[in-house]
């Protein structure tokens, strides 16, 4: 008899995060073991429940799914993780696959096709979504042509993409702080430090640029933020 593989299910959204069990439980050879909304309960669960799959999210409050599939990755090299998304920009597949993501599927994929993700990552292999260009492929992968040039994200250390993402929600560098457990004047420093590196010269740049990289999903929130930030 053999036995399920064994499935964390990480999204943020209660009703995706529903259909993603219902369509998990209809797979033969495939059980739920464990949920998580955010990337902070990614990691724990992880650890605790060694999966042997993880569905991850990319876009979720606090630690988001990119960091969060670098760290588990660090931990469990051997789990397989294939990432859900509605973003399919080079920086945003580049940055996944960068992290350590075996898979890389949008959330608006067939059933079909996200059946295919799964039995694809679960053997081993790459997935990429069919709707990523094989020229964005051949530039992530780095074949065939030469590598894209650097920009200033890639100098941002994982700390200071988490640092972003929390600020650009609205956080104050006290509560990013208790988040990521760090002080609040470290938090300041790596604030300072990343608006160099990216040349921001306000809130409203830093919240914009978490728009464009998909750290936050939608210009209401970013709105919200960069009021909150500015007040």
């Amino acid at each position: 008899m053999n036995m399920s593989h064994r499935v964390l299910i990480v999204e943020d959204h209660n009703l995706l995060r529903e259909g993603l069990r219902s369509m998990i439980m209809r797979l033969p050879d495939y059980e739920v073991v464990g949920e998580a909304c955010d990337g902070k309960e990614a990691i724990h669960n992880a650890i605790l429940l060694r999966p042997d799959l993880i569905l991850m999210d990319l876009s979720m409050p606090g630690i988001n799914g990119i960091e969060a599939t670098a760290q588990i990755k660090r931990r469990m090299p051997n789990v397989r993780i294939l990432a859900l998304t509605g973003y399919k920009t080079d920086e945003y597949v580049r940055e996944a696959l960068r992290a350590g993501a075996d898979g890389y599927a949008l959330k608006d994929s067939s059933y079909e096709e996200f059946v295919n993700a799964i039995h694809t990552v679960i053997r081993g292999k790459k997935f990429i979504c069919p709707d990523v260009s094989v020229h964005l492929i051949d530039i992530i992968l780095h074949r065939g042509s030469p590598a894209p040039s650097s920009t200033p994200w890639d100098t941002l250390t994982s700390r200071e993409r988490s640092i972003i993402k929390l600020i650009a929600e609205g956080r104050t560098n006290r509560m990013t702080g208790q988040f990521l457990n760090i002080s609040s004047k470290t938090v300041e420093k790596h604030r300072a430090n990343l608006m160099h590196k990216l040349g921001l010269k306000n809130a409203t740049e830093l919240v914009l640029l978490a728009l464009e990289m998909g750290l936050i999903e939608n210009r209401g929130e970013a709105k919200n933020s960069a009021q909150q930030l500015q007040n």
